[in-house]
């Protein structure tokens, strides 16, 4: 029994381990590119390592890109995405989960919708509606159509689902209004689903590639995502620097997870705890 458990654990390792290299080929490849030089990004077969580890392109593409100005639109949109998106998410989600009102379930079926269709299919009315506010190059456009979130109710909704309703009633009996129960009791118990829809707020709007082209023209008015892909020519792309711009923008991810990793694990295992 001890030898088939020890296998199983063999061939569940093996696949983990295979997927972990998997995951991770794109990144190494994109840091070993960062250091070739054009010609050697450029050779068939390719080659694995650089033949000469030259840091050159970061300082390069720095230059040629102003990485200052996307790294504070990109905070700012991250910030406002992530203060107002996870307000308006608690306050839904905790009526879905806790209130009853007349069609609630319809009312929740309608709000998932969202999340059936390609999001491709919005860019053309939000466009409309952000051209005829004047929104067009500013922060305001790339946060507004990102603070209504579809997935942080589903998601802070299991939360609330998942605390007991004893917990609600005795904050009544100690004379609690509905709103101090949700600030003062329920809300701080979902202090881990807070923090993982944050994280993915970040992450959704950290990788937002083709709105922000739609909306904003201007280069100083970009974030990291869209204004890396400026790097693309029409003809020709130097892949090292492109490579190397990709590799900065990466790492303001990673120092985020590997910070929060804790509450992002605990938040994606508490999701599917009830229904």
């Amino acid at each position: 029994m001890k030898r088939k458990l020890d296998k199983s654990h063999l061939v569940v390792y093996l696949l983990l381990s295979l997927g972990a290299v998997v995951m991770i080929f794109p990144f190494l490849w994109s840091l070993l590119t960062s250091f070739k030089s054009l010609s050697e990004s450029l050779k068939v077969p390719p080659a694995v390592f650089p033949e000469t580890w030259n840091p050159v392109n970061y300082k390069d593409v720095w230059n040629t890109l102003p990485f200052t100005s996307f790294f504070v639109n990109t905070v700012l949109m991250i910030l406002l995405r992530i203060v107002f998106s996870t307000i308006l998410s608690a306050l839904a989600a905790y009526a879905f989960a806790r209130m009853e009102f007349p069609f609630k379930n319809l009312l929740f079926i309608l709000v998932l919708m969202p999340m059936m269709v390609p999001s491709q299919i919005f860019i053309l009315p939000q466009y409309l509606i952000v051209s005829n506010l004047g929104w067009q190059n500013t922060i305001k456009a790339l946060v507004v159509p990102g603070i209504a979130s579809t997935f942080g109710i589903f998601l802070l909704r299991q939360f609330f689902m998942g605390i007991p309703k004893e917990l609600e009633e005795a904050a009544v009996l100690d004379g609690c209004n509905p709103g101090q129960t949700f600030l003062k009791v329920m809300l701080p118990l979902t202090k881990s689903g807070i923090v993982s829809l944050a994280i993915f707020t970040a992450l959704f709007a950290y990788k937002d590639l083709l709105w922000p082209l739609v909306v904003n023209t201007s280069v100083e008015k970009m974030p990291l995502s869209s204004g890396l892909a400026m790097l693309q020519g029409q003809y020709t792309t130097n892949y090292p620097q492109l490579m190397a711009g990709s590799v900065i923008a990466i790492i303001p991810m990673i120092i985020l997870f590997l910070l929060f990793q804790k509450q992002f694990v605990e938040g994606i295992a508490t999701t599917g705890t009830k229904g």
